[in-house]
């Protein structure tokens, strides 16, 4: 309670109350944050007792880097009755994606720049250029548009997008240096100008209809989990399951028998297709850890893949052949 005759207190006296300044106070009370309870004779702001303590919560979420917006709603619902719940939780969460965003585009900047720092002096203006053409936090929407382009073009869109949640990798949280040269290189080897008039497609995909692409997809994902798990282990190409799998998803896809003929031809097929290595590399330097092996990428897989096909094409059922 103020001392006033009136219960109330001038602009002045709240501010310095809430310690604030004057101006303060003006602003929330123009912007309708702050509700004057009446003008004196003099047209002078007058305020009620309970306005300090409202003062105090808006300093507190503005504290917070919260807009005005936000703190309207966080105002309004305790204006209805109830505690600062729901719209502040909301207000909350917003703001912390938000910063949470900054971080991420301030850590990759970072790391950016100690890339041009630490390289050679005659690289710096060539680095400068490459890591300047991306985004900070950096944006997949370029490479998911380059394998949209070499997808078969009735792949229904959950295959696609199966497919480009293992093709497309996600850009570090917290990137070394690295890590953002080797993810401005993919950008720029997806974004570059393309050589002809449409993407070189790999002969499966020709005549793929909606049905064999998903077929083919579905069946190469489970063919590159499994020689995934090989690859870490450090072994060899070799005939077994995940060799099995990957054939047969060829085969359903064409509507045709695992044998040994099909193998012959698909192992010239597949080496005959276009290839795109230098993706898989870059996009495995962005993955793996730097003082680890390799993380596999579905190309190293394909490869993986292809190398055991490619020792024994004429044999079929192989799954039991090793463990």
């Amino acid at each position: 309670m103020f001392s006033s005759y009136d219960g109330l207190c001038g602009i002045g006296e709240l501010a310095e109350r809430a310690g604030v300044s004057v101006k303060t106070v003006r602003f929330y009370s123009d912007s309708g944050l702050l509700p004057e309870a009446s003008r004196s004779a003099g047209g002078h702001r007058r305020y009620a007792p309970e306005s300090v303590e409202r003062l105090r919560l808006i300093r507190s979420l503005r504290a917070m880097d919260l807009p005005v917006s936000a703190v309207r709603r966080v105002l309004d619902e305790e204006d209805t009755g109830g505690r600062a719940g729901g719209a502040l939780e909301d207000a909350v969460a917003g703001q912390l994606s938000a910063l949470g965003t900054q971080l991420r585009a301030l850590r990759w900047r970072e790391a950016a720049l100690r890339l041009v720092q630490e390289c050679p002096p005659q690289e710096r203006a060539g680095r400068l250029r490459l890591v300047g053409a991306v985004t900070a936090p950096p944006s997949t929407a370029p490479l998911a548009r380059f394998w949209r382009g070499w997808l078969p073009p009735r792949m229904p869109a959950r295959s696609v997008t199966a497919f480009l949640d293992v093709a497309v990798p996600q850009p570090p949280e917290d990137p070394g240096p690295a890590q953002v040269l080797a993810f401005a290189r993919l950008y720029a080897l997806v974004d570059g100008p393309c050589e002809g008039t449409a993407p070189t497609q790999p002969h499966a995909h020709r005549a793929a209809d909606a049905r064999a692409s998903a077929v083919l997809y579905a069946g190469l994902a489970e063919a590159y989990t499994l020689a995934a798990v090989q690859m870490r282990q450090g072994r060899d190409p070799y005939q077994g399951e995940a060799l099995d799998g990957f054939v047969d998803a060829y085969a359903r896809a064409g509507d045709t028998a695992d044998t040994p003929g099909f193998r012959r031809v698909l192992a010239r097929r597949l080496a005959a297709d276009p290839r795109i290595d230098r993706y898989w590399e870059l996009t495995a330097e962005l993955i793996s850890r730097p003082d680890g092996r390799p993380e596999p990428t579905p190309g190293a897989a394909h490869d993986w893949l292809l190398a055991a096909l490619n020792d024994r094409p004429d044999t079929v059922g192989t799954a039991g052949d090793r463990g």
